[in-house]
């Protein structure tokens, strides 16, 4: 059955190519269909001009019968043919007098002006006369016409202006075609990294525009439109690119903003248009990025209705969605960072069937991310493509396409040859902190603030169960107010975070302030950050993670989360006095982690001293030498090294992970 079909399909193809070059010459976008108005404008001067040219305005003398001979006289000799009475008819125009004689003969001869006896001797001599215009037709036409054109030439030029800034036809009241973009894309899926998951959800939609006819005789009904949902950057366009290039057929893409317009019923019309694009191409892909534009829920306008416009975009999109059957190997791809706005009508089976998730990679996903990019990067021997992926968990796809472009317009300013590890990481903290500020020069106060503040930092994070390890220190100004950061690094990927570790976040958070207090005796404003994010670390534990007494498993607020952050605020639904009680759980649990850190800081004095020297001498210094320092003061000092303690905390984990993937890797093999 396979095989009759594709035989089928061969000979309808070539059934089509002739019908495809009988339409290439009669193209519908030629200049006399894309102009209406022009074209009926050339045809009325040329009906006009054969109108006159057939017709004529033919004076009486000429009707009367064509003249043997012209022949011009003075004035005074015209006079005496008239009073011999050797003419017949006068004509009497503007300055010329045109007379024919008995025999035919047509006599012309220019008016003597003042002359008034001319009609009195002709009514003496019974002769008989009248009068003629001058002017020819054609000036007479183009007089009129003249103002009728430039009106016109007027109209056209603003609506000229008009088409392009709101669309195709008259004032932008027209199809889709200059806002679709159709191709064939060369994406495979082997260019699309780090999504796994999301990759094997379409890869049956690949399947089905290659041999529909399988899946037909089968009685499967294949999805009709497929939801990519994620944040911005994770690659949701060119997965969806990549399923067109692996199934070989059009991808029609177009944004959902493309569909809105000022007059009512113009997002339907380019939504009928799309469609029928599609479907005469067909197998074929429609892909409709940042669908939320035209898909929001029409719940949302209240009892006072919503937007008219894309109320009645929306409902022609769900109305040619159900318009072709599940045989039709047309499938619809929309992508979007904001489904919980989509309408319940667009969500339902039958019309976006599925959602799939392109969420931001992990460990392994941006390893593979990152080797995709550098294929056409020249890179040194020496790079640990893994280091780079270990500093950027968080990190979407187009992230980590920045970071390796911008380590190579680094390398390339050093006029090297490769791109080095260095370069990598140099890139990475320009995404994570911002473009480092070396012309900025700070006053030795407040890099002296700013060493201790950092060090503060460095120290309890190596200090403190839970904590994630420093990776860089560094009192060089970078972004806009930063002026120096500790760069940590996780070890792991981690998707939810344990009780201790969140009070080891406060303590890190707290370890800047501190610092200050202790070792320069007075406090700067360069903890306000710090502050802000522990004082939301321990609230978001009260009211939401129920990890303390004040109220015990109750949530306090719901808050509304997307792919784009926190949307708008949270609903308060607690009592006046519970909210005094969570206040003071919060001021007091940051009383006591404060002191509790200035205490730390207090113990570690001389390793804090060393740090900041290192940081004076060298303004950068990476994790390893910080815990360097550390460890020889505890063993200077006898204390027992809780950076040991720290390290092989996170040497266990890591080798549970790696066993517990080993045997995960073994079932799957079984």
């Amino acid at each position: 059955m396979d095989d009759i079909s594709i035989e089928k399909g061969k000979n309808i193809n070539m059934q089509k190519k002739p019908n495809k070059q009988n339409n290439n010459n009669n193209n519908p976008n030629n200049f006399f269909n894309q102009n209406p108005l022009i074209t009926f404008a050339i045809f009325s001067v040329v009906v006009i001009l054969l109108f006159k040219a057939l017709v004529g305005e033919n004076s009486n003398m000429d009707s009367q019968g064509v003249a043997k001979r012209t022949q011009k006289v003075s004035y005074s000799e015209f006079k005496e043919l008239v009073s011999q009475k050797a003419i017949n008819k006068v004509e009497i125009g503007q300055t010329f007098i045109r007379a024919k004689s008995s025999d035919g003969t047509l006599y012309t001869t220019r008016i003597v002006k003042g002359d008034t006896e001319l009609v009195k001797e002709l009514d003496k001599q019974g002769i008989e006369y009248g009068g003629f215009s001058e002017t020819n037709w054609f000036t007479e036409m183009f007089g009129w016409l003249l103002p009728f054109l430039i009106i016109m030439a007027i109209w056209m030029f603003f609506a000229g202006r008009m088409q392009k800034n709101m669309g195709n036809g008259i004032l932008g009241m027209g199809g889709s075609k200059n806002m679709v973009n159709s191709e064939k894309p060369k994406t495979k899926f082997d260019d699309v990294a780090g999504v796994e998951e999301a990759k094997e959800e379409v890869q049956e939609i690949v399947d089905f525009l290659k041999h529909p006819a399988r899946y037909v005789e089968i009685g499967a009904k294949i999805p009709k439109g497929v939801l990519l949902v994620g944040s911005p950057g994770t690659g949701k366009t060119l997965l969806a690119k990549a399923v067109a290039g692996e199934a070989d057929v059009p991808f029609f893409s177009v944004t959902g903003s493309s569909f809105i317009e000022m007059f009512v019923g113009v997002g339907a019309a380019r939504v009928r248009d799309l469609f029928e694009q599609a479907k005469k191409d067909s197998p074929s892909i429609i892909f409709i990025d940042e669908i939320d534009a035209i898909g929001k829920s029409r719940a949302a306008g209240g009892m006072m209705g919503g937007n008219d416009e894309r109320e009645q975009t929306l409902n022609q999109l769900l109305s040619e969605m159900d318009g072709f059957g599940t045989d039709t190997p047309v499938i619809i791809l929309a992508a979007t960072n904001r489904p919980e706005t989509l309408d319940q009508a667009l969500m339902r089976p039958g019309r976006f069937d599925r959602q799939v998730l392109v969420d931001k990679p992990d460990f392994e996903g941006r390893v593979k991310i990152l080797k995709v990019h550098v294929k056409d990067v020249k890179m040194d021997p020496d790079v640990e493509l893994e280091e780079v992926a270990r500093l950027t968990a968080g990190l979407a796809g187009a992230d980590l396409a920045n970071v390796v472009n911008e380590a190579a317009l680094l390398a390339g300013r050093k006029n090297q040859k490769t791109v080095k590890q260095q370069d990598l990481f140099e890139s990475v903290e320009r995404a994570l902190a911002g473009l480092a500020k070396k012309s900025r020069r700070i006053n030795p106060k407040e890099k002296k603030i700013v060493a201790y503040h950092e060090s503060g930092h460095a120290l309890l994070a190596e200090t403190t169960k839970g904590a994630k390890q420093v990776s860089k220190v560094s009192i060089v100004p970078r972004g806009l107010a930063a002026l120096g950061y500790t760069l940590n690094k996780p070890e792991e990927d981690k998707f939810m975070m344990q009780r201790h570790e969140l009070w080891a976040e406060v303590d890190v958070l707290l370890g800047g302030r501190a610092a200050e207090q202790v070792f320069i005796g007075e406090i700067s404003t360069g903890a306000g950050n710090d502050l802000e994010r522990a004082t939301d670390i321990i609230k978001s534990m009260v009211q939401t993670y129920g990890m303390t007494d004040v109220a015990g498993l109750m949530v306090m607020e719901k808050s509304r989360q997307s792919f784009l952050g926190p949307q708008g605020g949270a609903a308060r639904e607690y009592s006046d006095s519970l909210a005094e009680k969570a206040d003071d759980f919060i001021k007091k649990s940051l009383d006591e982690h404060y002191s509790a850190v200035v205490s730390r800081l207090e113990e570690y004095k001389g390793a804090i001293e060393e740090m900041v020297k290192l940081l004076y001498k060298k303004e950068n210094i990476t994790g390893e030498e910080v815990r360097e320092i550390i460890l020889d003061f505890e063993k200077e000092n006898g204390i027992e090294s809780k950076v040991q303690e720290h390290i092989n905390e996170i040497k266990d984990e890591l080798e549970e992970d790696a066993t517990m993937s080993k045997k995960e890797n073994k079932d799957d093999e079984q």
